[in-house]
C-alpha cells in the first residue's frame, strides 16, 4: 500500500470539498519552509546558526540566530503565493504587509517561526507553530495596509492551525478543524508522510508539565492544584503523578497529544499586570485548536482560550491544556477562588 503523504491528503480533502484548494496550496507551502528550518536547525553548528543576536524581539526577548532566520524563511516562503492577505509574527512588531508586486489573497498566516528557542544551543527540540485565518472583507486601507484589526479574532475563527517539531524526526502535526494528523519528514523522499492518524488526547493523565520554579509567584488556585498532584496517591487526587517541563511549547504538547497530560503556564506574581507569559494569537490559539480537535481541553483558568477576543497582536494569557479531565479540575479551582 502506498505512502499518503501531505501533498496526497490536502488533494484528496479538496476533492471531498472540505479544503478549498487556496488553502491546500498555503499549508503546503508552510509544510516546505518547516522543511527548510529543519534543515537549518540539523546544521547547528556546522552551518553557524547557533547563538544569540544583538537584538530584541517586541517581547523584549533576546533572538537567537535561528529565530531571525527561521522567520525570514517563512516570510519569503509565503509572501509570493497569492493566498495570504498578510502575516503576523511573534518576531515582528507590526503586521507583515504582503509586497505590492505579488496579488493578495483570503488568508491570513500567524505563526511563532521558532518556538522554545531557548533551547537550541543545547540540542533539545524546537519547533514552528502556525495558525491560519480568514482576512475579514473590507481589511486594506487607502493606502492599501493591512492593520492589525484583521488579525483579531478568536481561535474559533481559525480555519487551520499546526505545528512542526524538529527533535529526532521531523513531524508535522496539522488540523483543519476535523481531527488532528500527524506526518513525519522522510528526507529520502523529501515529503511529509501520514505516519499518526486521528491523533486522541487521552482523557485522564499521571503527568503534569509546568515549570516548577516559580511556585511561589502562583494564585492560590494554582498552588492548591499542584499541591495535590505532588501528594500522590495517598493525597486527595488518589494517585502518584509525573512531572515533565523540556521549556518547548512545541515538544510539551506533542508529548501530550501523544501520551496525555497538561500543560500549564499560569500567571504569577512577578508581572500581575500581565494574564499570563505564552501569546494568544501565536501559541496558545493553534496550540488549544490542536488539542481540542484530539479531543483534549484548553483554557486561561476561567474560560476556554478559543472563546477569547483578542485585544492586541501580541497579547499574553494564560495556558492550561491538555488531558481534559485535568483541564476541567484546575479550571474548576480557579472559578471556585
Amino acid at each position: 500500500m502506498s505512502r499518503i503523504t501531505l501533498s496526497r491528503y490536502l488533494i484528496e480533502k479538496t476533492r471531498s470539498h472540505n479544503t478549498p484548494a487556496d488553502l491546500r496550496f498555503l499549508i503546503e507551502v508552510v509544510a516546505r519552509a518547516c522543511k527548510g528550518i529543519s534543515h537549518a536547525v540539523s546544521k547547528g553548528a556546522l552551518g553557524g546558526v547557533l547563538g544569540s543576536m544583538d537584538t530584541e524581539n517586541i517581547q523584549g526577548e533576546v533572538q537567537k540566530k535561528l529565530d531571525v532566520l527561521s522567520n525570514e524563511i517563512l516570510l519569503e516562503a509565503n509572501e509570493w503565493g497569492g493566498h495570504l492577505a498578510g502575516m503576523a509574527s511573534e518576531e515582528m512588531d507590526k503586521a507583515y504587509q504582503i509586497p505590492g508586486k505579488y496579488p493578495k489573497g483570503a488568508y491570513l498566516l500567524v505563526f511563532d517561526p521558532l518556538d522554545g528557542s531557548s533551547n537550541i544551543d543545547v540540542n533539545v527540540s524546537v519547533g514552528t507553530i502556525f495558525s491560519v485565518l480568514r482576512c475579514p472583507a473590507d481589511s486594506f486601507s487607502q493606502n492599501d495596509s493591512l492593520g492589525e484589526e484583521a488579525f483579531l479574532q478568536p481561535g474559533t475563527k481559525q480555519v487551520a492551525a499546526g505545528y512542526a517539531i524538529y527533535g529526532p524526526q521531523t513531524m508535522l502535526v496539522l488540523t483543519l478543524g476535523d481531527g488532528v494528523k500527524g506526518f513525519t519528514l522522510d528526507r529520502e523522499l523529501g515529503s511529509f508522510v501520514l505516519t499518526h492518524d486521528n491523533i486522541h488526547v487521552p482523557q485522564s493523565t499521571a503527568e503534569f508539565a509546568v515549570n516548577m520554579s516559580n511556585q511561589r509567584h502562583w494564585e492560590a488556585p494554582m498552588q492548591r492544584y499542584v499541591e495535590e498532584l505532588l501528594a500522590g496517591k495517598d493525597g486527595p487526587l488518589g494517585k502518584d503523578y509525573n512531572m515533565r517541563w523540556i521549556a518547548s511549547m512545541v515538544a510539551d504538547v506533542h508529548r501530550i497529544l501523544t501520551r496525555g497530560g497538561i500543560f500549564m503556564y499560569p500567571r504569577d506574581a512577578r508581572e500581575p499586570g500581565k494574564p499570563g507569559k505564552l501569546r494568544l494569537m501565536y501559541e496558545a490559539n493553534p496550540m488549544s485548536l490542536i488539542i481540542e480537535q484530539a479531543g483534549g481541553a484548553a483554557t486561561n483558568g476561567s474560560e476556554r482560550i478559543l472563546d477569547i477576543q483578542p485585544e492586541s497582536l501580541h497579547q499574553r494569557v494564560a495556558v492550561f491544556l491538555g488531558s481534559r479531565e485535568e483541564v476541567e479540575r484546575v479550571t474548576g479551582y480557579h472559578h471556585q477562588g
